[in-house]
């Protein structure tokens, strides 16, 4: 391969959305995008090899070579599209928090994905099924790639032609509380080796009316929301690995609260029902919190990611 000229001093700029999985019944399925966002710019350069600066969250710890997980996705789309990846130079504004189940390495995969996208324009065309598989590739699973590629309430799934989505709009009121504690954090693979091989048949089948019951309640009702993210199939077994956050999630819903473990944890995202019970929810962890947690009231994140090209005249 050689390097195509079109690439030289090219420039694009990226917005990811954060993203929690699960939602309480959908494990591994629905995913919801938020108002939290790591922004990159990316540009070609002559000299061969990757620079990164890192602003934010993961300053001094995230790696800023070739190593780089963003760098690794755009590397992993010019290798599957056929075209020499050009040197890089990358700037990155994180404000996603990491380990805490709110998508930050999945934010990171689709943060190179668009970026390869934006810096392929007019050389090679990347669609929706081409960005979602190439994400997948590299997350392991869909359900925390695409709603940060689209936006809003998504379900995923695989399927003969591979990674598979659909996008819903959320219902308005629906209010997103985000609890993020101080310290502790999880990996996505440590809280899947706690998971059983296989569950009871009455605990799927429960599974399966309240993942059914989360669409609706999302999308049209509401009110319905502490009924559906009702859950039997992963969090209990991972609760034993996050006493707070267990102990948190016992309290809210408790109270009322429709309160469920983001992602992989040790976050929970308490999905509430206009702003008002957010505000009440918000008032509860302020008075029962046992350790600092920060606290996010976010709105559904519409767009997804976004890339914008920036051509340039001459070599960066």
């Amino acid at each position: 391969m050689t390097l195509d000229p079109r690439l030289a001093g090219r420039r694009v700029t990226v917005r990811v959305p954060a993203t929690s999985a699960n939602l309480g019944p959908g494990f591994d399925t629905l995913g919801l995008a938020l108002s939290v966002y790591d922004e990159l710019e990316v540009t070609a350069v002559d000299e061969p090899g990757a620079h990164v600066d890192v602003h934010g969250v993961g300053e001094g710890v995230v790696e800023t070579d070739a190593s780089n997980l963003v760098v690794r996705s755009i590397a992993h789309v010019f290798e599957r599209a056929g075209v020499e990846l050009p040197g890089l130079r990358l700037i990155a504004h994180n404000t996603i928090p990491h380990g805490r189940g709110m998508g930050s390495s999945g934010a990171a995969i689709v943060g190179g994905v668009m970026a390869a996208k934006g810096l392929l324009e007019g050389i090679v065309d990347l669609d929706e099924d081409a960005l979602l598989a190439r994400a997948t590739e590299l997350e392991g699973h869909p359900d925390n790639v695409a709603p940060a590629l689209f936006g809003g309430l998504t379900i995923a799934w695989m399927g003969d032609r591979g990674p598979q989505h659909k996008r819903l709009t959320v219902h308005r009121g629906v209010s997103p509380l985000v609890c993020v504690p101080d310290a502790s954090t999880m990996s996505t693979a440590m809280a899947r080796t706690l998971q059983p091989e296989s569950v009871p048949h009455t605990d799927a089948i429960f599974n399966v009316s309240r993942s059914a019951l989360l669409i609706a309640a999302l999308i049209q009702s509401p009110e319905l929301l502490f009924t559906a993210t009702e859950d039997r199939l992963h969090q209990s077994y991972r609760a034993s690995a996050m006493p707070e956050t267990d102990a948190l999630i016992q309290t809210l819903r408790q109270a009322g609260f429709p309160a469920v473990v983001s992602g992989a944890g040790p976050s929970i995202l308490v999905l509430c029902a206009d702003p008002g019970e957010r505000l009440r929810a918000a008032e509860l962890v302020e008075q029962h919190r046992a350790t600092p947690w920060t606290m996010h009231m976010l709105a559904v994140d519409v767009l997804g990611a976004t890339v914008v090209t920036h051509p340039v005249e001459g070599l960066a």
